[in-house]
């Protein structure tokens, strides 16, 4: 029999209530342990580049031989992601003979998860239908929540085991589920911009009274027109049917709604989201009665919205081609790519320099496909290359890229 079994969700659950009573709890821990210098240390000699750091001094412009590389202005590691992964360091030097759990990979990066690995930190597992095995437990043992966030439900049966939480949540994504928390108390559906099968996306919604996820624009329109034309209801349920809350009413569910995203989301989309529910209401109620039926927060992340403005300025130089480099699960690192496809670069997403396989051929992923392998991709001759990164790789892998184009192209020339 499997060990796998859905939460269940308690939409009467005082979300607010049970964090106040983690936050007062001895086995909740939402800052370090005080090994911080000692984290920062091993941080620096695992993931930090003086390659990087060189281009960076030198206005985020490099040139060997025949290749520039023109590095985004900010990129890589945000500071909610160190303080995830410093935190998991911390952890295990505080509790190092316990038993060591975390409920999704801390951070969208194979290099760093695969460090928590060495340090015995177990994951825990996933089947097909995104339900988790927490059969393996126990009272006592140490369990991490990632960067991401964790689930209300998750959350709630790890306090009642007995277990040690390590809360390394980014602030930013609290601040969405203080959001979302409004949204419930006001009475209002939450729309997430956002992917119903993220991480992210979960825990915030788990936060909700009632919610809808809607991935882009596209379905957010579908929406917005239900809203003002009415529709067919066993259409919009099933089109909807692994994004919303369980009882979901578009009839009733839509005449007071409230706007949040998953942070890692396109920041111009969110906010394009936003107007477009906002003018749907003022259509649909009267102007003089949207508080009644709308409400708004900006909840972009600060250090996605920077990588993405950076992009958006790299893309604007004559660049022959574009490094996208990421965890491949990486929803910042995917958005950014999706800025180089807009503007019709070469642009190739890779989790490691690994991909670079040779001048003729590298693997990589494109837009919304499986990973695939492309050939002739590196130019012959000067080339002008641009390289980002998301929030969660480290600046080693952005020199390790690097160094293999440079690689790649001083053998052409032999």
């Amino acid at each position: 029999m499997s060990n796998y079994q859905p939460l269940v969700i308690d939409t009467q659950l005082d979300t607010q209530a049970l964090r106040r009573s983690l936050q007062k709890s001895e086995n909740y821990h939402r800052r370090g342990f005080g090994h911080g210098d000692e984290a920062e240390t091993t941080m620096k000699t695992e993931y930090y580049s003086s390659l990087v750091q060189t281009i960076r001094d030198r206005g985020y412009i490099y040139i060997q031989a025949e290749v520039t590389i023109h590095l985004a202005q900010s990129f890589g590691f945000c500071w909610g992601v160190e303080r995830a992964v410093a935190m998991a360091y911390e952890t295990r030097t505080q509790f190092p003979t316990e038993k060591i759990w975390i409920t999704n990979e801390i951070i969208h990066n194979p290099l760093v998860n695969e460090r928590l690995k060495e340090m015995e930190v177990e994951f825990i597992q996933v089947d097909n239908a995104n339900n988790k095995d927490f059969s393996g437990i126990q009272k006592g043992d140490v369990v991490i929540l990632p960067a991401f966030g964790a689930s209300v439900q998750e959350t709630q049966l790890l306090s009642s085991l007995g277990c040690t939480i390590v809360d390394t949540t980014c602030p930013w994504v609290s601040k969405v589920w203080n959001r979302v928390e409004k949204h419930k108390k006001a009475d209002f559906t939450s729309i997430i911009h956002g992917k119903y099968s993220h991480e992210e996306t979960i825990a915030t919604s788990s936060y909700a009274k009632r919610y809808l996820i809607v991935l882009n624009m596209k379905e957010a329109e579908y929406v917005a027109n239900y809203v003002l034309y009415g529709g067919d209801r066993q259409e919009f349920l099933s089109k909807f049917q692994n994004s919303i809350s369980p009882g979901f009413d578009p009839d009733q569910d839509l005449i007071q709604v409230g706007i949040a995203n998953q942070t890692t989301m396109l920041k111009g989309e969110t906010e394009a989201i936003g107007k477009l529910f906002e003018k749907t209401m003022m259509q649909k109620y009267g102007v003089e009665h949207l508080n009644q039926h709308f409400l708004s927060f900006n909840t972009i992340c600060d250090a996605t919205q920077e990588r993405q403005d950076a992009m958006f300025e790299i893309v604007e130089k004559p660049l022959d081609l574009i490094i996208v480099i990421g965890g491949f699960n990486s929803s910042n690192t995917t958005h950014l790519q999706e800025i180089a496809e807009e503007r019709g670069i070469a642009s190739y997403h890779i989790d490691s320099s690994d991909r670079l396989i040779s001048q003729n051929l590298i693997e990589h992923k494109p837009l919304n496909q499986a990973i695939t392998q492309t050939a002739n991709w590196l130019p012959k001759g000067e080339i002008q290359v641009g390289i980002t990164s998301g929030a969660s790789t480290p600046d080693r892998v952005v020199a390790e890229t690097i160094e293999r184009i440079f690689e790649l192209k001083e053998s052409e020339a032999k």
